[in-house]
This record gives C-alpha cells, sequence and structure tokens, in this order.
C-alpha cells in the first residue's frame, strides 16, 4: 500500500517551458522570463500545473540552442536579467508554484571563460578541467567514442596539439569531474541557484558525466540494442559502456544529493535527471542504494513505445517492478527532444495520452502546449535553427519547438504582429489554442484541467498504490490506484473500435471520460470504451486486495 504522506514533488505536476518558445515580451520574436511571468495566471488559474521546469536561459553562443553555457551563473540577454528571474521565482511562489531549472554538468560552452584557459596552454591550472589526450601512435582520435550529434567525440586542438572530448557538439566539451576544483565549482553552480529560490534541478544528460578512466575503445553494438536516441546511424552503431555511466558517476550524484539536502530544511528541494538507460536495473541504480542519490530519474520508456496497450503496461510494470522500495516513479511523453503527443500517436489519440500521464503512479511531466494539442510545424529549410536538424535533415527539433500558441490573433499571441517569431507557428493555429479551447467543453485544454483537478483532490491519483487489472480486452489497458481509503480505475481503450471491459465485483461512477460527455454511476460489469477512450472510474465497491 502507498503511503499517504509525501513531498510536494510526489503530488506535484511538472509543466515544463521552453523559454524561447512560451511569450514574447519585448518584441524581438523570441520568448523571454519577463513573458512568463506574464502568463503564470494561466498556469495557475487556468491549467492549475504545481511546478515549472525552465530549460535553459543562461548566457550561451547558442550552438545547441542554450545547452552550451558560456556562464552559468547569470541570464541570456535575449531572455532578461538576473531581476527579471528574481521576478519570476518570487511571483511563482506567490502563486504556490515550484520552479525547478536545467542543471547543465556534463559540458560547457567552448566560450567558456573555463574553456577558454583549458586551451590555451598545456599547463594552464585548468587544462585538466576538461578532457584532453594525445592521438593514437598511429595516427587519429584517442580511441573511437562517437558523439551524439554524428563523428568522432573527440575534436583536434591545433594550439596545443592535443583532442578534446565533447559528447555532444565540439562546441560543447566535457568537463572532467574526477577533477576536484570542477566538482566545487559546479555544486557552487547549484548553490548559487538555491539561494536564488529555486526548488530542484533537471539534470541534463546526467548520465554522461564520468567515463571509463582507462579511455577503453566501446564495443560494437548488436543489430538489436535499445538506442537510446533518435542518433545518426554511427552513434548507435557502438554500445556505449565506456564513454559514459562510470559506476562513480553514483558518488557525483551523492555529493549533489548533499547539497539539495543541505537546503530542504526550509522546504524539500528535488532532482529529476535525463537518464536514457532502458535497462530498468541499472537506471533505477540512479535512485541510489539508500535513495540518497536522485530524487527521480526521468523514465522515458513511455516515450518511443508502440502505441499498443500490452506494450505500454510492459513499460509501467517493468518500472514499478524495478524501483527500489520508497523510491517514486516519474513519467514523461514529450520535450524538446522529442516529437509531440498529437504528432506522435495522432490527434485523436492525444487525450488518452493525456490521461495516462496524469493517472499512473508518480510525477508526471508536461511539456507546453500538449495540453491543446499543439503538433510539430513543418519548417521550411530556411527557417531551421536547430544545429542538429541543419547537419542531417529529419532530425531537426524544431518542429516540437515552435511557439505557444495563445489565441487566434496575428503570431497567436506570443509576439506583436509585426514581428516575425524565432520559429514558424502552426498554420491552424486559429483553431488550436488557449483562447479557443478555455471555454470549449470538448476541447483537449478542457480535459487536461479536469485531470489536474481531480488528480488534486483525489487521494488514489495523488499517492495510491498501482496494479495492472487482468482478463480485459488486448487492446485496453486498465488499472487500479488505491490507498487505504479510496481507489479508482483508470480503463484506456488503445484501439480504433469500441471495447467491453468488465470490472468483476466492482461498483463505480465514472467521474471522467475522454469524451468528457460522461458522468455517473455506471454497470462495471459491462463498461464500453468507444475508440480511443479513457475513463476514470471512482470505486464505491471492490474485492478485498489479495
Amino acid at each position: 500500500m502507498a503511503p499517504t504522506q509525501h513531498l510536494w514533488w510526489q503530488h506535484a505536476v511538472i509543466y515544463q517551458i521552453y523559454p524561447r518558445s512560451f511569450q514574447d515580451s519585448n518584441g524581438d520574436g523570441v520568448g523571454d522570463l519577463p513573458g512568463i511571468t506574464q502568463r503564470l495566471d494561466y498556469l495557475h488559474d487556468v491549467l492549475g500545473v504545481d511546478a515549472v521546469w525552465l530549460s535553459p536561459f543562461y548566457p550561451s553562443p547558442m550552438a545547441d540552442f542554450g545547452y552550451d553555457v558560456s556562464d552559468y551563473c547569470a541570464v541570456d540577454p535575449i531572455f532578461g536579467t538576473l531581476d527579471d528571474f528574481d521576478v519570476l521565482v518570487a511571483a511563482l511562489h506567490e502563486r504556490g508554484i515550484k520552479i525547478l531549472i536545467d542543471y547543465i554538468p556534463n559540458h560547457t560552452s567552448d566560450h567558456h571563460p573555463w574553456f577558454q584557459e583549458s586551451r590555451s596552454s598545456r599547463d594552464n591550472p585548468k587544462r585538466d578541467w576538461y578532457y584532453w589526450r594525445d592521438g593514437k601512435a598511429e595516427g587519429g582520435p584517442p580511441n573511437n567514442w562517437l558523439s551524439v550529434f554524428g563523428g568522432s567525440a573527440w575534436q583536434w586542438d591545433e594550439h596545443t596539439g592535443q583532442y578534446y572530448l565533447h559528447s555532444f557538439l565540439a562546441e560543447q566539451p566535457d568537463l572532467n569531474w574526477r577533477h576536484p576544483e570542477v566538482v566545487d565549482a559546479m555544486l557552487d553552480v547549484m548553490r548559487f541557484w538555491l539561494d536564488r529560490g529555486v526548488d530542484g534541478f533537471r539534470i541534463d544528460v546526467a548520465h554522461y558525466l564520468m567515463k571509463d578512466p582507462q579511455f577503453r575503445d566501446n564495443p560494437p553494438a548488436p543489430p538489436d540494442a535499445v538506442t537510446p536516441y533518435k542518433s545518426l546511424a554511427d552513434y548507435d552503431s557502438q554500445l556505449h559502456v565506456y564513454d559514459l555511466g562510470n559506476p562513480d558517476t553514483h558518488e557525483v550524484f551523492r555529493k549533489i544529493r548533499r547539497v539539495l539536502d543541505s537546503y530542504s530544511a526550509e522546504r524539500p528541494r528535488t532532482s529529476v535527471a535525463e537518464i536514457h538507460v532502458f535497462d530498468w536495473s541499472n537506471w533505477a541504480s540512479y535512485f541510489g542504494v539508500n535513495l540518497d542519490e536522485i530524487h527521480m530519474p526521468f523514465n522515458f520508456g513511455l516515450v518511443g513505445v508502440e502505441w499498443d496497450a500490452i506494450r505500454i503496461r510492459e513499460v509501467v510494470d517493468a518500472v514499478e517492478g524495478a524501483l527500489p522500495s520508497g523510491a517514486w516513479p516519474s513519467y514523461v511523453l514529450g520535450n524538446h527532444d522529442e516529437p509531440r503527443l498529437a504528432t506522435r500517436f495522432g490527434a485523436a489519440y492525444a487525450p488518452l495520452a493525456a490521461m495516462l500521464i496524469l493517472t499512473l503512479r508518480g510525477t508526471p511531466t508536461t511539456y507546453y502546449g500538449d495540453e491543446i494539442g499543439m503538433h510539430d510545424v513543418p519548417i521550411p529549410p530556411e527557417r531551421a535553427r536547430d544545429p542538429w536538424g541543419k547537419r542531417v535533415v529529419g532530425l531537426g527539433r524544431d518542429p516540437e519547438r515552435t511557439p505557444m500558441q495563445w489565441d487566434s490573433g496575428p503570431n497567436a499571441g506570443f509576439c506583436p504582429p509585426d514581428v516575425e517569431p524565432w520559429l514558424p507557428i502552426a498554420d491552424d493555429y486559429r483553431q488550436i489554442n488557449v483562447a479557443a479551447e478555455e471555454d470549449d467543453p470538448r476541447s483537449l485544454l478542457t480535459l487536461s484541467r479536469r485531470l489536474l483537478a481531480l488528480r488534486r483532490v483525489t487521494p488514489a491519483l495523488r499517492g495510491g498504490s498501482y496494479a495492472a487489472v487482468e482478463r480485459v480486452p488486448s487492446q485496453c489497458f486498465v488499472y487500479t490506484r488505491r490507498t487505504e481509503d479510496d481507489m479508482c480505475v483508470v480503463a484506456l481503450n488503445v484501439s480504433d473500435i469500441d471495447q467491453l471491459v468488465t470490472l468483476e465485483g466492482m461498483t463505480g461512477t465514472v467521474c471522467l471520460s475522454t469524451y468528457l460527455d460522461r458522468e455517473g454511476p455506471e454497470d462495471l460489469q459491462r463498461l464500453i470504451l468507444r475508440p480511443h477512450e479513457g475513463c476514470i472510474v471512482q470505486i464505491e465497491s471492490a474485492p478485498p486486495t489479495p
């Protein structure tokens, strides 16, 4: 039985904001921090989220749109100022909304002063803050490691005659977390933002931090290997056993956790981590043996799963089975690196996906615009901004990063009518936008609001146990959420035909359907789910738990 007392982050729904795309406040076509502040009433009064996660807003040359940081303790002028950040934090906290920010510990920008010093000479005190190596005796990079963005992970530096390591772009050199001064400097970055009031961090590519100290070659990948990225074929040609995830990564996370815990007497602080690992026992290890590492490693199992009830259940059951005792799961269906829900699953299934993510046990993270059904926007080549997409056609992430669609006016209310937004806006934004959906009783936004409101007042959905229901149609995923005094059944029809679900020995009331046209007592011996319909049933009586 799940415990009845939880910390705020265990009850929260986290809403990811991509700052460039949420709201432009100064008319330059790019979203900014004051623009987010302007829209907080939407997050609080209309949608009802508990926490926001801000993607990077740090000074950056924007080789990877902020994930190449040139100053960890400042705000890029395109997004505003530190004062603007402080105003945003205060405004969020006044509304009872927590804030998490991106923490990018694996790499800096090659423009960062640390790296500029490191590459200035082999004798510079910061030389070993990054990974510098001689090439092989016969020529070429030190080993066969590959960059996620394609090609070798080693970049030749003519000035000092050595290679440096970059797991991503060459403009993103990897930090050496085995150097104690790097550890101290990066933990001080956390303290800087915690002192400014942030409630936690989303840790970028967390499992990359520690590499094999012997720098051994990666072995080739077998044909059936699970690949973590929609990546270049050469990256997926290897098993990445030596260029990431070394066991001493866990000691780094324990240090990060101690910093967070040192601030938690005031109020609990938390961490979520981007860890693209699909061996669930390995993934679960990042909680720590004593739950003293990452509070919630992101679980990406549902992002790439086949939209099939059996496959979805297999992922959920595997995650539940791998969790250490007392650990709290998290779920995510989309973010700034993945095609949007309405594109990936189809618009008809977006409501079902919303019900799934908001009713599973654990903390869900949702992506801005998914609550109104925003879809990927085709980007003409001349408007492409993502460096990855510019390098390889079809891998760009611009389509899922387009501006938030607020209303049916010019530029969807994102920026002034006479300003070109940084990325194109969907052609159908006049139908898919907040204003159009807010008063529509059958809209996806209405469903999203009702799901969040129901979750907030229903103990079983907030913190109850999870158990799959057996003997249901193969295209239905049905599960219970239960506390000692409260029980719900969530029934999802992952097909395009009617399905009959029999909930033997149960009586109850449908409190929400994805069709938004069905409430009240229901014959649970013959619960008919329409095509791609989901229902939440408040159970009044049920057989005792075995």
